[in-house]
């Protein structure tokens, strides 16, 4: 008996849509990465993107739980003496929600040119209007 290996050309892609509004801020990038990668594939490779595209609406809405609201920080530099900076994640949500979520799920996923491809499958939205309706015919969760 030999082993299947799928063919980059046999990989069907589909289009899940993912509610982000009251949703803890892990869970759903736990969600969301499994679903970019293709664990749930049956076809599954690591050395092959099998992954879907993953549509995450209501992001500004995302909870986290405990105190991370105030205590968890974003840090980043300028390149120049004292170009250190830090926000915290309540001032993220506020300012950019998307970014927070696409942050989360980056970190999910492998580090090298795989996972770009994989992150530019996620489209992440801060309302609950996207361009994506064509796609994406049914809501899932």
């Amino acid at each position: 008996m030999k082993t299947y290996s799928v063919r980059a050309s046999e990989i069907e892609r589909q289009w899940h849509v993912i509610d982000a509004s009251g949703r803890i801020l892990g869970k759903l990038a736990t969600e969301a990465a499994r679903l970019l990668m293709g664990k749930h594939k049956s076809i599954y490779s690591r050395h092959l993107d099998t992954g879907d595209y993953v549509v995450v609406i209501n992001a500004e809405k995302v909870r986290v739980s405990g105190n991370k609201a105030q205590q968890k920080l974003y840090y980043r530099h300028s390149g120049y003496p004292g170009g250190f900076k830090s926000t915290s994640l309540e001032e993220m949500l506020k300012d950019r929600p998307s970014w927070v979520i696409e942050h989360a799920v980056k970190g999910m996923l492998p580090k090298n040119r795989l996972g770009a491809s994989m992150l530019k499958k996620l489209k992440v939205y801060a309302g609950e209007a996207h361009p994506h309706l064509a796609q994406t015919k049914t809501v899932n969760k």
